[in-house]
């Protein structure tokens, strides 16, 4: 199904309704003469004259745009939108015509292929990469990845498409977790390689590609998830990484920490190689700072440190002192902190002239940094427009993703509820205890569905707020503050089940619902929101916790909250409701067929 009309309207008639821009991502005409802009609450893309900073263009789109690219001619661009069932939509840049083309859902990461026929579109929510024939608008092929890929860049050659995977996948009460790169041979869509990176490196947000072929890079958060979160000095909670993959040899070169020893670099998002791979720039979304770092001098570092030996084991090569990523100060020598003026960087690209565009998502403005001298950068910002004074639940929205109100801005709220949501991680924190790691659960609905924390431990999720402030950031902050938060949290929308048809349950989950209430699942998980906000012992409790009274969880959304159970033992629904359930305590599920069990699992990751 495809949709084309003209783009008439002007950029005044076309401010976002909420009055919030949100810029997201951005792309350079091949000459720089021109910034595309998208923004992300405005559902739309702004064309802005680099030289006059004035924007001569506005393009509406059909739904919040997610992630962009252009054409090697710079006549088309080709943008992502929606946060469930989405679009990907071509741009004409000349002429304004655009063509909106349906996709599968949460489409993300547009990628051309080296001849620009067909077009990639990876599909972060049901973990699949879809190719596109361009010229006809025809999915071609698709394949099953990982788990929430959010970027991918294209090879040299054109023969192989790297993708990265957001979240580990698998049950979380293991010692090793670890979202992946997976490799896509292009001729054939199959994945002939996955690249899995050092343990705890999760959260990734974006990729770049060095322009000689060579490097892929990908940030990430660097978890400690093994230890108690009794401290947070010197990264002991989360660190904070740039990961290299050797394209050519499709595995792991080195892994480097952004962050300074007494100074965290929190949640890094964009990265990109300048035009000669000369620099790199790594946008800290949450400390509103770029890290500029030269690329000859820290391959040249690299050359001196270890790599991992023929037989050597993975945890002994990850723990080695020596290795770049146990290091808060390897790369200070050849790296650049770069403090921006406005807030929330996240999509970044160079121009020619070592001249930096950053998108700056709270502050609905652009950086402009010129880094021709590295030593003494140049920062200002350029406007996108009038900025609306935050509300409480826009100030709200950005406290969750501010380093500033953690001691030494090691970590934010969404460093470990990515999107809200879950890290997919198990930690142990001070809330109930030392030696009971538990898993990190989705923030949506805690404000409507007390009591919080997978015990009930704290009474609300205003209490949960204060006591995750001054227990997991180590600091204290104002109450108009944490009031903020819980605004921001109690306005969260939910995302639409990819296992819904056209809206509405599939025939499979029709059954399923019927199962639901004969397996009497509907005894606690009823009501709006499927629980009856109370705890019970379901016989899922394990080692010290085997007889704990857990809380009813939310099942909205469940189809992107997995690892299950409150220590994520089980790693899907299908092992929640067999291996974890064998005496029915948990719902009468042993004596269910198969087609049985398969239409209830349908129907729960259908809410």
């Amino acid at each position: 199904m495809k949709i084309i009309y003209f783009l008439l309207l002007t950029p005044i008639l076309l401010f976002a309704q909420s009055g919030y821009l949100s810029p997201l991502d951005l792309e350079l005409s091949p000459d720089g003469k021109f910034i595309y802009v998208i923004e992300n609450t405005a559902n739309q893309m702004v064309k802005l004259n680099a030289e006059s900073q004035k924007i001569e263009k506005v393009y509406a789109l059909p739904g919040k745009p997610m992630d962009m690219t252009i054409s090697k001619s710079g006549k088309k661009m080709y943008v992502t939108c929606g946060d469930g069932v989405g679009f990907w939509v071509e741009i004409d840049l000349a002429s304004g015509k655009m063509e909106t083309v349906k996709a599968a859902h949460s489409p993300m990461a547009p990628c051309l292929s080296l001849d620009e026929k067909k077009i990639y579109i990876s599909n972060r929510l049901i973990d699949t990469v879809s190719e596109w024939d361009i010229a006809t608008k025809k999915r071609l092929r698709t394949v099953k990845v990982s788990r929430e890929v959010v970027a991918s860049v294209l090879t040299k050659d054109g023969k192989f498409l790297f993708v990265a995977n957001h979240l580990p996948t698998g049950r979380a009460n293991v010692d090793r977790m670890t979202s992946n790169i997976q490799v896509i041979d292009t001729k054939s869509f199959k994945i002939v390689k996955t690249i899995s990176l050092p343990n705890g490196a999760i959260d990734l947000r974006a990729m770049a590609i060095s322009h000689d072929g060579k490097w892929i890079l990908v940030p990430s958060v660097f978890a400690r998830f093994l230890v108690p979160t009794n401290q947070i000095e010197r990264g002991w909670i989360n660190t904070h990484a740039l990961n290299i993959i050797d394209a050519e040899k499709q595995e792991l070169f080195h892994t480097v920490l952004l962050d300074d020893p007494d100074l965290g670099a929190a949640n890094a998002w964009g990265v990109a190689f300048s035009k000669d791979d000369q620099l790199i720039a790594v946008a800290h979304s949450a400390t509103h700072e770029v890290s500029i770092i030269n690329t000859p001098a820290l391959f040249k570092k690299l050359a001196t440190v270890p790599t991992r030996q023929p037989g050597e084991s993975l945890e002994k090569f990850e723990t080695n002192a020596k290795n770049p990523a146990n290091s808060l100060n390897f790369i200070s020598s050849v790296r650049q902190r770069v403090k921006l003026e406005g807030l929330g960087p996240k999509g970044i690209a160079f121009n020619a002239k070592n001249e930096l565009f950053v998108a700056q998502f709270f502050s609905d403005n652009l950086a402009y940094v010129d880094v021709s001298d590295i030593e003494y950068p140049y920062v200002e910002n350029l406007s996108l427009g009038p900025v609306k004074k935050m509300d409480q639940v826009r100030e709200g929205e950005f406290y969750f993703h501010d380093a500033s109100i953690c001691f030494q801005q090691w970590q934010t709220c969404s460093t470990c509820h990515p999107d809200v949501r879950t890290d997919a991680v198990n930690w142990d924190l001070l809330n109930d205890g030392i030696g009971n790691p538990k898993s990190t659960k989705s923030l949506l609905l805690a404000h409507k569905t007390p009591r919080a924390m997978i015990t009930g431990i704290r009474a609300t999720a205003e209490v949960a707020v204060r006591a995750g402030i001054r227990y997991i950031q180590f600091t204290e902050v104002e109450e108009e503050r944490a009031a903020a938060i819980d605004a921001f949290l109690r306005d969260l929308k939910t995302i639409a089940s990819p296992y819904l048809v056209d809206g509405k349950l599939s025939e499979s989950a029709v059954r399923g619902k019927k199962v639901f209430r004969q397996a009497n699942c509907t005894v606690c998980h009823k009501g709006q929101y499927y629980t009856d906000m109370k705890l019970h012992n379901v016989g899922t409790g394990m080692g010290l916790e085997k007889d704990t009274k857990f809380d009813t969880p939310v099942l909205i959304e469940t189809y992107r909250t997995r690892p299950y159970l409150h220590q994520g033992q089980a790693k899907d629904l299908r092992e929640m409701l067999t291996i974890f359930n064998k005496d029915d305590r948990h719902g009468k599920t042993s004596q269910l067929t198969e087609k049985e069990l398969n239409d209830l699992i349908e129907y729960v990751m259908s809410l």
